[in-house]
């Protein structure tokens, strides 16, 4: 009972010991020095932590409370601590994991190959902040035509892929059979009792030609039995097996075999053409976002010099008033003005810290959680300015252009290919299953001499025990484990068969749907792959009219804000002649400023027009001077630019 009692302890800390009662949130490994390079293949290989620090460049840009980010070092910000980018930076680390799980012949498992388009920005309003969500969390897919076209392709169906890795096995028992005889005339008692030894070893290997191999050795050992009809007990029997199985119509031939592994290396480009989308991406979203802050603060800027500007008249006919020389109703329109100019102010205020908080957003992994971050301003040091002449490139080379650089184009040509890939397969599984076997074994058996002596009749018809000598037993079969694996190996007794096994599917009607089911999807990104050239078509074509449309507004929208301050100043000395009213003043003064910030909208219109059309054509990061290997690692070389000399007081209040 104590016995019974230690195994079970045993087991039981066994148990708690299993991986499957850790209660650690990641896997860890440990290095074993003695017998480390035999069980890596079977220990956890812990990933790296992700880090949630961001870097140091917004710290070396950040002074008295205030970040001057010029573009470079938003989009240098963005490649180092953007979430986005850092979560693409796994998937050409699980299409590795991909290839390493086709190369052992198992099927791929499924990685997303979607993107993050990024937040959007702040709108006018109090609620405004209620547009982050669905921006911030909105996902398309790397070609815009779902997840098709994503370039991978799960092996459900089709001819079986051979197991790659060699299997060794081993099993052994200890084996005690009591079988109730009811005869004894063979084996000299009516309960037979066998007790042995067993042990089965070998490995297994499949290949890419469709062939299995397994080589295999059988063990019965210490063979004992209570027959006294056994010429040796103990004894020890074995058998060295060679199993060799081909196929010849399904699952023949490395093409189809090796499919998966193809498409996995496949693989490995989609994962680093979806990594370089996902950074022209967030390039775009950040390089729109910091010419939406730009614009919010000149913005900010026209509608406080209008405050200032309606502030002064109002004091200017407070004291008009005062001495008589005007109406006190012009006094209530001025300060009205004023009081509306004041409310524009605050709203575009609220707007601008908004625009900078999604901004610190995506330019940082936990920069909201820093209380200096969260209260520091941002000052943008670069201006957008909109070229005099637009260059002109006919629409033919911008739409070449498009195809040769899109990162989705590439991604769905992929696709195709590894589609028709693995349509080989599901056309191999229409064949029958023929296969050829070889198999070979050889045999041996050595032992101890009985020692239950026989019972032999003698002629006077008494039975008599007799025990066997050496002269009674064949002395070929005398011995130890060691004459078996002689026998076994000088091949005494050996044993062969060659043959073949059909099996045929009547009608085959799954393999059948699952043909037509791959052609007709097959089709589908076809149609798919030619929408997605047709949008990239009309998206560059749309894009650079775009681009024609927004520089033609805002020429206009600079040559109307020019008139309209002259006729402002107009207006203005008239009312200090007393030849306009207040209204031709308030009037005057609102259309002065829905010219200015007709200007800034038309800027930054173009801006966004401009990244639009490095979009459509996927030049973003030549644009940018974007290092793709620098945005892998997530650290860029060059260092942040120079904070401007900026003399006390004139930092710009908002």
């Amino acid at each position: 009972m104590s016995f019974v009692r230690s195994v079970v302890a045993v087991l039981l800390c066994c148990i708690m010991g299993a991986p499957g009662f850790a209660q650690t949130p990641e896997l860890t490994g440990s290095d074993h020095p003695f017998l480390g390079w035999l069980t890596a293949d079977y220990r956890a290989r812990p990933m790296p932590r992700v880090s949630f620090q961001d870097s140091g460049r917004i710290d070396r840009i950040m002074r008295a409370g205030i970040i001057y980010l010029s573009l470079r070092d938003a989009i240098a910000l963005a490649l180092e601590n953007n979430l986005d980018i850092e979560y693409a930076r796994f998937n050409p680390r699980l299409q590795e994991a991909n290839l390493l799980r086709a190369s052992a012949g198992q099927l791929l498992r499924n990685v997303s190959n979607n993107i993050s388009s990024g937040q959007q920005s702040a709108g006018l309003g109090v609620l405004a902040s209620t547009q982050l969500g669905s921006g911030g969390t909105q996902v398309t897919s790397a070609g815009g035509q779902g997840g098709v076209l994503s370039g991978l392709s799960v092996q459900l169906a089709g001819s079986a892929i051979p197991n790659l890795d060699p299997v060794y096995f081993v099993q052994g028992q200890f084996v005690h059979n009591t079988t109730i005889e009811t005869a004894t005339n063979i084996t000299g008692t009516n309960f037979l009792v066998t007790q042995y030894n067993s042990a089965i070893t070998g490995v297994q290997q499949g290949l890419l030609t469709g062939t299995t191999v397994q080589l295999y050795m059988v063990n019965q050992l210490g063979v004992t039995q209570n027959s006294p009809y056994n010429m040796f007990s103990p004894y020890n029997q074995s058998s060295l097996n060679l199993n060799i199985t081909q196929n010849l119509l399904q699952g023949f031939r490395p093409s189809v075999n090796n499919r998966a592994i193809r498409v996995a290396k496949d693989q490995l480009r989609i994962g680093d053409l979806t990594f370089k989308n996902q950074v022209m991406a967030t390039v775009a979203n950040v390089v729109g976002l910091y010419w939406d802050l730009v614009a919010d603060d000149d913005s900010l800027k026209v509608k406080q010099q209008t405050l200032a500007l309606e502030t002064k008249l109002y004091q200017d006919n407070k004291r008009k008033a005062e001495l008589g020389a005007i109406a006190p109703f012009d006094v209530i329109q001025s300060e009205a003005e004023m009081k509306s100019a004041q409310q524009d102010v605050t709203t575009q205020q609220m707007q601008v810290l908004q625009q900078e908080t999604i901004l610190k957003a995506v330019l940082t992994r936990s920069g909201l959680d820093r209380p200096d971050i969260v209260t520091a301003r941002i000052v943008p040091t670069d201006h957008f300015e909109v070229p005099a002449q637009e260059p002109v490139q006919p629409v033919q080379d911008l739409i070449t252009q498009a195809m040769a650089s899109r990162p989705d184009v590439q991604q769905s040509a992929i696709g195709l290919e590894d589609s028709r890939i693995t349509t080989k397969g599901v056309r191999d599984a229409l064949l029958p299953q023929l296969q050829a076997f070889v198999n070979l074994s050889n045999s041996g058996l050595a032992g101890q001499i009985n020692a239950i002596p026989v019972p032999v009749q003698l002629p006077n018809g008494e039975t008599q025990l007799v025990a066997r000598t050496p002269a009674d037993v064949n002395p070929f079969f005398l011995g130890g484990y060691g004459s078996v694996l002689n026998q076994l190996f000088s091949r005494n007794f050996p044993n062969y068969s060659v043959g073949i096994s059909l099996n045929i599917p009547i009608r085959n009607r799954a393999a059948r749907a699952d043909l037509i089911t791959d052609q007709l999807n097959y089709r589908q990104q076809q149609i798919q792959d030619k929408q997605l050239r047709n949008g990239i078509r009309q998206n560059v074509i749309n894009a650079a009219v775009a681009v024609t449309q927004a520089h033609s507004a805002y020429d206009t929208s600079v040559e109307a804000r020019k008139l309209q301050e002259q006729t402002s100043a107009g207006t203005r000395r008239k009312y200090d002649l007393g030849t306009a009213t207040i209204l031709d003043v308030v009037l005057t003064q609102r259309d002065t400023t829905t010219r200015e910030l007709a200007e800034v909208q038309a800027r930054n219109a173009y801006a966004h027009a401009r990244v639009n059309l490095e979009s459509a054509l996927g030049t973003v990061l030549q644009d940018y001077n974007v290092d793709i290997d620098q945005a892998k690692t997530g650290m860029v070389g060059r260092e942040p630019d120079l904070i401007p000399a900026v003399p006390p007081g004139t930092v710009p209040k908002r």
